[in-house]
């Protein structure tokens, strides 16, 4: 059954927008021939006793790049957001901003985007004078943001898996090929993306290492991801490896907080921006082996509230381990989640044997 033709100016406002820059908290496709109207749920707005000719107003003034051009983009090519890819379009452009102002993009920055969808931050990108190489899995929403920049020549658009691809090999050929022409005024690019929730950790494992070609990283989260890369403490059980991890290649800082209802289809949690200033080989933690530290690290961490006396006991004997960790002052019976970064170079600097 088709959806009959609703036209855009009758879509319900956006609610709102306000940032959000609250305190951490504690804690399918269409076929055949016929198109489907996409109509997104009806948004919570707290001016319903505004006049239509107030909403006229609000609407004029909006961006044209957000609520309406989204939407307009999507039912343009008969395309409804694909559970399958995690697909939640941003609503709202002083969110893609702010993302583009977290990262401090200027003009001359080159800016790796991974899920351009239709185009809605890379459009603030290119306006901040950036030259951009989006990673679209999408072949639909590549077209779409393909099309929409045809007439520029700072977007190149890849239709590949991003968590597949080799990014370092694709950005080497790229940023060659940009200070050919003298275009890019920074030997280091940038990362700014509003990434699907659910390959969040396969984005922020690939990417982080690579702080020979990226200064920061500015990715839009599920907040509660958000907050365990930043600020997951110790004695918790939401203290992991992928902590260690982070802090070992960068220093990540929470930034703001967004609502759920910017995105359309709505999601079930709200986002949160989070910046990534990326570390230079130079100033990682001095352990003997990055690959052997991180499998001790994972290792550690296998056996849920298993001491490291016993968690470890294929790299050395308990009696070493023990040895080790009163060397800087831990316990004997010390946990995974009991211990710092510092603490996990101290003991793999201690015990590992190459």
């Amino acid at each position: 059954m088709t959806t009959g033709h609703l036209s855009l100016h009758s879509l319900p406002p956006l609610s709102p927008r306000v940032i959000l820059k609250a305190p951490l908290p504690k804690h399918n496709s269409t076929s055949g021939a016929r198109r489907r109207i996409i109509t997104p749920p009806c948004i919570v707005c707290s001016n319903r006793g505004q006049s239509q000719s107030q909403s006229r107003s609000r609407s004029r003034s909006r961006s044209p790049d957000d609520y309406h051009a989204t939407l307009k983009a999507l039912n343009s090519k008969g395309r409804t957001p694909r559970k399958s890819l995690g697909q939640h379009y941003m609503l709202n452009n002083e969110i893609n901003e702010q993302l583009a102002s977290a990262a401090n993009v200027e003009e001359g920055d080159v800016v790796l985007e991974i899920g351009p969808g239709t185009g809605s931050l890379t459009n603030v990108l290119i306006n901040s004078g950036a030259i951009v190489l989006a990673i679209e899995k999408d072949p639909h929403m590549a077209a779409i943001v393909s099309e929409r920049f045809a007439s520029t020549d700072r977007l190149k658009v890849l239709k590949e898996d991003c968590v597949k691809c080799h990014i370092r090999s694709h950005m080497l050929s790229f940023l060659g090929s940009i200070k050919s022409l003298n275009h890019s005024k920074s030997r280091y690019a940038k990362v700014v993306s509003n990434i699907p929730f659910n390959i969040s950790t396969d984005v922020v494992k690939l990417l982080l290492p690579m702080g020979d070609i990226f200064s920061e990283v500015v990715l839009l989260l599920q907040e509660e991801t958000a907050v365990r890369f930043v600020e997951s403490s110790l004695r918790t059980s939401e203290y992991r490896p992928i902590n260690i991890f982070v802090n070992f290649y960068s220093d990540p800082e929470y930034k703001l907080k967004v609502p759920r209802t910017y995105f359309f289809p709505q999601p079930n949690v709200d986002a949160a921006v989070v910046t990534f200033k990326l570390k230079q080989a130079a100033e990682y933690p001095q352990v003997s082996s990055i690959k052997s530290f991180f499998s001790m690290v994972n290792s550690a961490f296998n056996g849920k509230r298993k001491m490291l006396r016993r968690s470890l006991q294929h790299i050395c004997t308990s009696l070493e381990i023990e040895q080790a960790l009163g060397r800087f002052g831990l316990p004997a019976t010390s946990r995974p989640e009991e211990l710092t970064l510092d603490d996990f170079v101290k003991l793999h600097n201690l015990i590992a044997k190459e």
